[in-house]
């Protein structure tokens, strides 16, 4: 039998693999506008948040 390591409990919203406050610190300073880039980012997260419910219910 192997051991299982649990994952630590994270605080994120339905929905959301990475949120934008965690990923903004990866980030050097934003010269335009960063609600753009935040609009953008969220709207490739929810994506890749589907994408990853898709797989998982599909196979």
């Amino acid at each position: 039998m192997s051991e299982h390591t649990p994952q630590p409990a994270t605080n994120r919203a339905p929905g959301v693999c990475v949120p934008w406050e965690e990923k903004r610190q990866e980030f050097p300073k934003i010269m335009g506008d960063e609600a753009i880039v935040k609009r953008t980012w969220e709207e490739n997260d929810q994506l890749a948040y589907m994408f990853i419910w898709h797989c998982l219910l599909s196979f």
